[in-house]
């Protein structure tokens, strides 16, 4: 499988020569600075490839992410030009040897931790889900409407005992580890400002949000396959509705809507084990082995989940996915290309987040994303699949 990294272009701590010192050989990256909805043209695409690939040994391997525009998720007014600037952007990506994207279609915020650096007992820190600092932002800090009906009763009874200890600044970093979620990180909400756009989805229920998926797949997935195009729906961070927002990425269920929904490999999803991971239904290996020739890009994590809710991200082959059984299957999928004759046969994947290790906690990354704790990861993840592929003689 091909080894990949995120990189969030020039702004990045990371610099590209530190990630050619990883293994990595693919770049997973985006034109952040372009605003939602507009057309990325050949030069903005072409002159970020020749950066990455000045580097050397580096290619722009997945595009992560090619983001759509909050309108198409509420099928909101005439959406005619956006869908045809997704397409120009499809096409144009194409035209530069950039096939592989990755998008999701999360409402408001793309992922939702409550802590951004959990100490861990080797001294390094994590993310983490606290269901009972979730419920006491939901319902006493945003104070949305019906918030306590959808709390279990420990669970909330947590998070009544939390808000009233809670200082003034507690509540803020709360806040702001939440709008660490919101899509590229770079700009925030305050509550008023959440509450507003929040209100922009009222009448938006899980039917809804899925009918304006489909009709977003069946408008721009004929043109990735003309083009070349593997889309890659990204599912949902935690696999559950948050806020009042409608989920549907977030099962087995979720993918066989989504597959059906247009019918046609160039309609893909983006295997996340630590998304899917942390809903207690799913079960990962099950799921490769059903969806694997729908895979097209793979991020591995793992999580592990508690009773109430609540997860924490654990070491790549820690947690409750079991990563071996994961990664047996997708290397059988990838010899299947192969066989098949497909060019791009090589699937690529990246270790998804990391924990804080060593100097990472002295480098301003995005909350998830430090050097030493991916690369640690990585190591790992290369390790499992070259032992899996010696024994079973797959190709790497």
């Amino acid at each position: 499988m091909e080894q990949t990294w995120r990189w969030f272009g020039p702004d990045d701590k990371i610099s590209l020569s530190e990630i050619r010192q990883t293994g990595a050989t693919g770049i997973v990256t985006a034109l952040h600075h372009i605003p939602y909805g507009v057309v990325w043209s050949r030069d903005e695409i072409a002159a970020r490839k020749r950066m990455i690939e000045a580097a050397g040994g580096l290619r722009w391997s997945v595009v992560e992410s090619l983001p759509i525009a909050e309108a198409i998720k509420l099928g909101d007014g005439d959406l005619t030009p956006l869908f045809d600037n997704y397409r120009q952007s499809l096409r144009n990506l194409a035209a530069e040897g950039v096939t592989t994207v990755c998008y999701n279609f999360m409402p408001v915020l793309d992922w939702t931790r409550t802590q951004l650096a959990t100490p861990l007992p080797n001294g390094g820190a994590g993310l983490r889900f606290n269901a009972h600092e979730y419920a006491a932002f939901d319902c006493y800090i945003l104070q949305r409407p019906g918030a306590e009906a959808e709390q279990k009763p420990d669970v909330l009874a947590k998070a009544k005992n939390w808000i009233k200890a809670a200082s003034e600044a507690d509540k803020e970093r709360l806040l702001a580890t939440i709008m660490a979620g919101l899509p590229g990180a770079y700009d925030r909400y305050d509550v008023p400002g959440l509450r507003k756009m929040l209100d922009r989805y009222a009448g938006i229920d899980h039917a809804a949000l899925r009918h304006n998926l489909k009709r977003f797949l069946e408008e721009v997935v004929p043109t990735a396959a003309e083009a070349g195009v593997r889309l890659c729906i990204h599912p949902d961070d935690p696999p559950r509705p948050l806020f009042g927002l409608p989920r549907i990425v977030s099962s087995s269920d979720d993918l066989d809507f989504i597959f059906g929904a247009v019918n046609d490999t160039a309609n893909g999803i983006t295997l996340c084990t630590g998304s899917l991971g942390a809903g207690a239904g799913n079960d990962l290996p099950a799921i490769v082995r059903r969806f694997a020739p729908r895979i097209h890009f793979v991020h591995l994590r793992n999580v592990t989940k508690e009773p109430d809710g609540s997860f924490f991200e654990a070491e790549h082959l820690g947690g409750d996915v079991d990563m071996v059984e994961v990664i047996q299957p997708l290397l059988h999928e990838q010899a299947r290309r192969r066989s098949a004759g497909d060019p791009n046969w090589r699937l690529p994947f990246r270790p998804d987040h990391g924990h804080q290790l060593l100097e990472d906690a002295r480098r301003a990354t995005h909350p998830g994303y430090p050097l030493y704790g991916r690369m640690r990861g990585l190591a790992e993840l290369r390790g499992v699949m070259t032992a899996i592929a010696s024994i079973e003689r797959l190709p790497l």
